[in-house]
């Protein structure tokens, strides 16, 4: 009975920490809070933040990175959810200004609306200011997916990965709710695609 039960329990937990690990890469996870001169612990010309999910926190642990000194640049990318409000870009630009940060700091595309054009859009921006390494901001559970695309369309730049691990939509508990469960599995799926045919 017992071993039944760890040949069942074992392996759910593997599968919950694999997931976990694969779709939250943190290439600052052995930093200190502020940048140093250790191998991918150095600032970098901007910290991209994209909208989605919780919006706010996004924009909040790109503005931690920022006033840490990890970057000189913010860059905020997300259309509005509600058409007939501001777009993302331009709400987290806000909780930016409201949090200190210079406006001439912060820059903003307010026409992606999904992570393929965010990757495509913000390249415009790090080509017109030469931003050649960027540290890049999102829920945990999107962290994988942004990546490939923001590494598909940005050849010529460093991406470096950063997720806010906790926010209304996903922590270190994601697994225990039916809803954690529909957004690492549909990232997953999301991924399967743009390995199989190059679409997010």
């Amino acid at each position: 009975m017992i071993r039944w039960v760890l040949g069942i329990i074992i392996p759910i937990i593997a599968i919950i920490f694999g997931i976990s690990i694969y779709l939250q890469p943190d290439d600052l996870a052995k930093c200190a809070k502020s940048p140093s001169n250790i191998t991918n612990c150095q600032a970098v010309d901007a910290v991209v933040a994209i909208s989605g999910g919780d919006t706010a926190a996004r924009a909040k642990e790109a503005i931690n990175l920022y006033q840490n000194g990890w970057a000189k640049f913010i860059v905020f990318s997300g259309a509005a959810q509600d058409k007939t409000g501001p777009s993302n870009a331009a709400v987290m630009k806000e909780i930016a200004l409201s949090e200190g940060v210079l406006s001439g700091n912060i820059l903003i595309d307010e026409y992606s609306e999904n992570t393929k054009q965010n990757a495509e859009n913000t390249k415009t921006i790090f080509d017109e200011y030469d931003i050649k390494s960027v540290i890049l901001v999102t829920s945990g559970y999107h962290q994988r997916r942004a990546n490939l695309e923001f590494s598909n369309h940005n050849n010529d730049v460093k991406i470096m990965n950063h997720p806010e691990k906790t926010d209304k939509d996903w922590s270190f508990w994601w697994w225990v709710t039916p809803y954690g469960w529909w957004l690492a599995v549909s990232e997953l799926a999301k991924i399967i695609s743009f390995y199989v045919i190059g679409i997010l």
